[in-house]
């Protein structure tokens, strides 16, 4: 039976990686066993910890995953266990970077949403507190929506609740995005980590 693939997707520097690792761990992964896909489909294994996976998966600086990073997890559906595959994508912009690398890997990441049966699309609220609602969404996010909404497996993750005044945004996201399913959540916290397994545990049974 085929792995069900549960992707990442959003812009850079949303929070996609920190939130794939530690809901792995939220999942009962100890030990992160990561599958790194590149665009030209070679790819590398690595085992790391939490905290390892933490310092060199993630950073401040945009665009440190340039691959499919897949952690594999294991979940009761129904009466039976499945093997579920969270993939961390990179980071998608509104413009066309200027590095042939991370365009590839960018494009890699727009051919797998197609394939998923599961789409989180992790939004940062905290953006949204003292600016324009669009400008801090920017255009990919609503074209992630107007692409995934038809997806029953799709849910905009609403990421860095735990920042003091996220409610603001949160409530901004709501009403810009009135028909889709919102979870807030806190990657950094595990904060809403039990809403997401539901919602993919559930989706897994279709």
């Amino acid at each position: 039976m085929k792995d069900i693939k549960c992707i990442i997707i959003g812009r850079t520097n949303v929070g996609k990686t920190l939130f794939a690792i530690n809901f792995s761990n939220y999942l009962g992964c100890k030990k992160i066993n990561l599958e790194s896909i590149y665009f030209d489909n070679s790819r590398t294994n690595k085992t790391f910890t939490r905290k390892e996976a933490i310092l060199q998966l993630t950073d401040k600086e945009p665009h440190k995953t340039r691959c499919l990073n897949k952690f594999q997890v294991t979940i009761p559906v129904g009466k039976k266990k499945r093997q579920i595959a969270i993939v961390d994508s990179t980071g998608i912009i509104d413009n066309i970077h200027p590095e042939p690398d991370i365009r590839k890997a960018i494009s890699q990441t727009l051919s797998i949403i197609k394939e998923s049966k599961i789409v989180l699309h992790i939004i940062d609220v905290s953006a949204m507190l003292n600016k324009k609602t669009i400008s801090s969404l920017g255009e990919v996010d609503y074209h992630i929506a107007s692409f995934c909404q038809m997806k029953t497996g799709y849910a905009i993750l609403a990421n860095k609740i735990d920042i003091l005044g996220s409610e603001v945004g949160l409530k901004k996201l709501r009403s810009e995005f009135p028909g889709n399913y919102i979870l807030p959540i806190s990657a950094l916290h595990k904060r809403g980590f039990k809403e997401v397994k539901n919602f993919v545990v559930r989706n897994a049974q279709l």
